[in-house]
């Protein structure tokens, strides 16, 4: 079953390398997202949460969210695996956030005919 792999990443320096990786795990096109975090959200923009401004010092105010649609399930942990080399471990605190949604209908790819 397809999967749409979404990745949070919170450092966008990392970003080419990051999707260098990708193409090596098989993962041909995504799509880029500019985002940004709640926290950012509330300390500046909301001012009952202006006190947040303390905790954000250090902390990258925007992410870029990548969106795939990969075949399998092995795409995805290779994927993993690569993305963990360049941003140091996802298991590290503020290096990004990755997860996967079942896809179970895609229209548009290349590669695929419309199944429903």
């Amino acid at each position: 079953m397809k999967k749409l792999l979404v990745f949070i990443l919170n450092n966008e320096e990392y970003l080419e390398e990051v999707l260098e990786a990708y193409v090596e795990a098989g993962i041909t096109g995504s799509t880029i997202l500019d985002s940004e975090g709640m926290g950012r959200f509330l300390a500046y923009e909301v001012p009952l949460f202006e006190g947040f401004k303390d905790f954000m010092k250090g902390n990258r105010p925007y992410n870029k969210t990548i969106l795939s649609v990969v075949k399998d399930i092995e795409v995805v942990k290779r994927a993993k695996e690569l993305v963990d080399e360049v941003v140091g471990g996802l298991d590290q605190p503020g290096s990004g956030i990755m997860f996967t949604v079942p896809v179970d209908w895609v229209a548009g790819l290349l590669d695929e005919k419309d199944e429903v």
